[in-house]
């Protein structure tokens, strides 16, 4: 079976190529390069020992989008990734994380809208909740009012989806909110690989230890927190992975009892920012140069999954721990430094 993933080449999607091509799907990868890079196409293929299909395109450009689905008319699936990320990013720059975030989904829907087989994976995230009332969060906590840009951009995304599945009762959507993925796979063959200055912690972790970057911000020190900083949940980029082939086989073998559903995929456990840095000094073996810094604008104080509905409706859960995440993300690290 064939499976379209959008924004292939990017962090969490390609480790989830990995695991589809592991459970033998015929990927297909878009990705305009924006925030990755076609070696990443190398790693992939040293892994698997298959070599994905891959076209460069930019799915703002709609007629880009109808011509594509056109040729690959047997697609049994979609995993949509492409989009921009980063919360600091989308608070200065709205427009571009509205466009490229919400035109790009109306773009793939309306083309997957016309296909024998209709099964879409959407990549959300917890931002959808904003600052919860209680944590863990469970699915039923109230979707807020977005904290930034790109968390509405992702409230905006899931309710086009709900909407569309309210008048296509072909097309079957499960939209995966994730907490805060990091790592990197074990072989060190993929990771995180931001262009320019990293947005999240674990890459400048990374890269102020082997001395690209000269100190590491903590934005906040003052939070009502055991230790002052925001609290998160860091699920390893792996077991995340492996929750879309999960969720893609629900729908693809029609166990899902609705045709719009959606599911928190974290550890269910928080650690705050400095319990991340400890993490990765005791995996390492390094000391790491970090200073707390003001709030950053778009910051939710703790946010952490509650996952009884993935344990038990997809029957996955986490296996990989904070310190497995550090360790690949620091092996990950010393490897592409080496290359250059």
């Amino acid at each position: 079976m064939k499976i379209l993933v959008t924004g292939g080449l990017g962090f969490i999607g390609s480790h989830t190529v990995v695991e589809l091509q592991n459970e033998g799907y015929d990927v297909v990868i878009i990705d305009n390069l924006s925030n990755s890079s076609v070696e990443v196409l190398d790693g992939i293929t040293a892994i698997t020992g298959k070599r994905p299909h891959f076209e460069k395109l930019d799915l703002k450009i709609k007629d880009d989008v109808k011509s594509f689905f056109n040729t690959h008319s047997d697609i049994s699936g979609v995993i949509h990734f492409a989009a921009s990320k980063a919360v600091g990013e989308s608070v200065n720059n709205p427009l571009m994380y509205y466009e490229n975030n919400i035109n790009t989904l109306v773009y793939v829907l309306q083309e997957l809208s016309q296909l024998n087989q209709q099964n879409f994976i959407f990549s959300s995230s917890c931002t959808v909740y904003g600052q919860a009332d209680e944590l863990p969060i469970t699915e039923n906590a109230p979707v807020k009012l977005a904290e930034s840009p790109y968390g509405n951009t992702k409230q905006i995304g899931e309710e086009i989806i709900k909407d569309t599945c309210k008048v296509n009762e072909k097309l079957n959507c499960i939209t995966l909110r994730y907490f805060n993925p990091i790592g990197a796979h074990p072989s060190a063959e993929i990771g995180e690989l931001p262009i320019g200055v990293p947005q999240n912690l674990v890459p400048y972790i990374t890269q102020t230890a082997i001395g690209m970057r000269e100190q590491l911000s903590v934005f906040g020190g003052d939070y009502p927190t055991p230790d002052g900083t925001c609290i998160r949940d860091y699920i390893h980029v792996v077991d995340l992975a492996k929750a879309h082939v999960v969720a893609l086989q629900r729908l693809m073998s029609g166990n899902n009892d609705s045709n719009f559903d959606f599911f928190n995929l974290g550890t269910g456990k928080g650690s705050s920012v400095l319990e991340a840095i400890q993490s990765f000094e005791k995996v390492s073996g390094k000391k790491l140069n970090y200073k707390v810094v003001d709030r950053r604008a778009g910051d939710v104080i703790s946010a952490y999954a509650d996952t009884n509905k993935a344990n038990d409706v997809l029957g996955w859960k986490t296996e990989l721990t904070l310190d497995d995440a550090m360790a690949s993300a620091w092996k990950w690290e010393q490897k592409i430094r080496n290359k250059k």
